[in-house]
């Protein structure tokens, strides 16, 4: 049976609004100004449409409602020619909002979500096409990851999941370890991968990783990545840019990521396509605001190649 798409992307949408500029935190009771404000696409958007962007056949199984910011993400996708056939429309409220007050070295959030059906629209995405991978965007894990994991696997789909996950999340849990253990690729940043390892250290975070999941990646920002593969412990250093906002730079690492290695190059490669299109990404507001290029990376890979 033939594929699809090359991925499917699960997970909402987001519409962030991006605050950068600002000298200081604010507190209860004062006001800081930004010097400049942005409304992009984010949440899994910015993996689907990065990797859209980059010449990555790709779907999408997200939810949209009725209401002004689920048609703004909707004008965008479609300015973008971005396949619709797994987007599901409910009438009604299916509001994703998420501020974004953004500093060079991290950011501080604040979300608003109306309860939607991701977990249904996900697996009514991955039952209706055939995809060679399908992007996790959390770590998901528990009775919806199992069933997940068994259908893809019956349809011949590998597994990506991003590291998202709250702070009391440890491999000490059974069902974290299955869920990592059940994926080809598990890729998240350095505090993730401390957390759930329970290891303060990038490279020992990636080693006791590397034990459950047979590609673990471990985004660590400007200091690059870590990676086992098979066992074997990989550094890439970081790609320089000046950093405008880091929103997103780890679903832009994942897209770039991707795109190398369904190219069938060498892991070491494929971190270096990552780490450059997560940098890219930094240089404006928001995940999508960078638009990435192929033509570009590729060229930029060369020459860190040399």
């Amino acid at each position: 049976m033939a594929f699809d798409y090359d991925v499917i992307v699960l997970g909402d949408y987001c519409l962030d609004l991006i605050f950068t500029g600002l000298l200081a935190f604010p507190k209860l009771g004062t006001e800081v100004e930004a010097t400049e404000l942005a409304m992009e696409t984010g949440g899994a958007c910015n993996t689907a449409l990065a990797l859209h962007r980059l010449g990555v056949k790709t779907g999408w199984a997200v939810e949209f409602g009725t209401d002004d910011f689920s048609r703004f993400l909707l004008s965008k996708l479609r300015e973008e020619k971005f396949p619709e056939d797994l987007f599901v429309l409910t009438s009604g409220n299916m509001r994703k909002i998420t501020v974004s007050l953004s500093y060079p070295d991290d950011r501080a959030f604040i979300a608003y979500y109306d309860k939607g059906r991701m977990v249904d629209t996900a697996i009514k995405g991955i039952i209706a096409k055939r995809a060679k991978i399908v992007v996790i965007p959390a770590l998901l894990y528990g009775p919806a990851m199992n069933a997940g994991s068994a259908l893809t696997k019956l349809k011949g789909t590998q597994l990506f999941m991003d590291g998202n996950c709250s702070e009391d999340v440890t491999i000490d849990n059974r069902e974290i370890r299955k869920a990592i253990e059940s994926v080809r690729f598990y890729s998240p940043n350095c505090r993730e991968a401390k957390t759930v390892s329970k290891q303060n250290d990038p490279e020992k975070a990636v080693r006791e990783l590397g034990k459950f999941c047979q590609t673990v990646i471990v985004k660590d920002g400007q200091n690059g990545c870590w990676c086992s593969d098979n066992g074997a412990i990989y550094h890439e250093p970081g790609y320089p840019v000046k950093v405008v906002d880091t929103t997103g730079a780890g679903d832009c690492f994942n897209a770039g990521f991707l795109r190398a290695w369904l190219d069938g190059n060498e892991i070491k490669t494929c971190l270096r396509w990552g780490n450059i299109a997560g940098a890219l990404s930094t240089q404006r507001a928001g995940g999508n605001g960078y638009k990435l290029s192929f033509a570009e990376i590729r060229e930029k890979v060369k020459e860190v190649s040399i």
